[in-house]
């Protein structure tokens, strides 16, 4: 049951990685100007008629709404009068964002939900892990700390209306949820491996690893340059990386390093029958976000391409941290 529980809590993981693709996509961080709840709601409103301030309506305390390009939040439970009164209402200061868009708000609420969800399942893993050894145990209470920590940098990012650091932050934190959700699920096996690998193959992923990693810091730069371009000149994706920054030719070039790499260890894979069926994985995903990545950069950003990266990224670091494990844990290795 607990492997089970590490496996459903991965899945969900990585659905809200890729629920936070989405949002990136459709530009919907700021869907929910506040948090934990969207404009004061559990459940988010769907008209921005919802927003208006109305006389003799009954507001909840922490209830949102929209005045004079500001937010305005309810002291307290009242009845509104004839007239708007300043008195039953605070300015809300995390940000001076003030706007409604019902599918940004439903795509950012429905982030938040698979959030809450995958937290939830950290939660319940956490709860079956006391018959485990004291290292399972303590790593699965860390997940549950890291879950929450992560959704105290959402929060972050939404009072710093998306601030690049921050959402590069957020994003790689994911990165370490699903590192030690793997960790957990390798490490709870019944049956460890007994095969041998070559040391060559080990020294080569980590240095795939390595660079990796390396690459995605990079990718993260780029996406810096991106948003402050959007912010200069909109949405005239042709224009974006018309005078990109040296990062985006270093990250451009790494991508083809890495694609050598992940050939070599698909070679020495099936060279020496090793069995590892994941680095067949990788080397497919690593080309499908190479190919995302030439996309986004030659052909003007296509619809989803930003988000199919993001998650292919995600995935590419899941399949080879796994492979490291798969080969770290072996009984022994051998020269070659």
């Amino acid at each position: 049951m607990y492997r089970k529980l590490i496996k459903i809590s991965i899945v969900l993981v990585y659905l809200v990685i890729i629920a936070g693709a989405v949002v990136r996509m459709t530009g919907s961080g700021m869907g929910c100007p506040d948090w934990p709840k969207c404009f004061g709601y559990y459940i988010p409103p769907t008209e921005k008629s919802d927003l208006i301030w109305e006389e003799n309506h009954f507001y909840e305390k922490g209830q949102v709404i929209i005045l004079n390009n500001t937010l305005q939040v309810a002291k307290n439970d009242f009845t509104s009068q004839n007239s708007f009164n300043k008195s039953n209402w605070n300015l809300y200061t995390k940000h001076d964002y003030a706007e409604f868009n019902a599918t940004h708000t439903w795509v950012e609420y429905i982030n938040r939900l698979c959030g809450a969800l995958a937290g939830f399942a950290v939660l319940l893993m956490a709860l079956f892990s006391f018959r485990q050894k004291r290292k399972i145990i303590l790593l699965s209470w860390l997940s549950v700390f890291l879950m929450g920590f992560q959704a105290w940098l959402g929060a972050v990012v939404v009072y710093s209306v998306l601030a690049p650091v921050k959402i590069t932050i957020h994003m790689l934190m994911a990165f370490v949820i699903v590192g030690v959700l793997l960790y957990l699920l390798h490490q709870s096996k019944v049956e460890k491996n007994n095969k041998t690998y070559p040391k060559k193959l080990n020294y080569l992923l980590w240095a795939t690893m390595i660079l990796f990693l390396i690459q995605v810091v990079l990718g993260t730069q780029v996406r810096q340059f991106v948003d402050e371009q959007i912010k200069a000149i909109g949405y005239q994706k042709e224009f974006w990386l018309v005078n990109p920054e040296i990062t985006f030719y270093i990250h451009r070039s790494a991508s083809i390093l890495l694609l050598a790499l992940s050939f070599m260890l698909w070679r020495i894979h099936k060279k020496q029958n090793l069995n590892l069926k994941l680095i067949s994985t990788k080397l497919v995903l690593m080309v499908l976000g190479a190919t995302s990545g030439v996309l986004m950069a030659y052909f003007d950003f296509p619809f989803a391409t930003q988000a199919m990266h993001l998650v292919l990224s995600s995935l590419i670091f899941g399949v080879l941290f796994y492979v490291i494990l798969q080969t770290n844990h072996s009984q022994k290795m051998i020269n070659n």
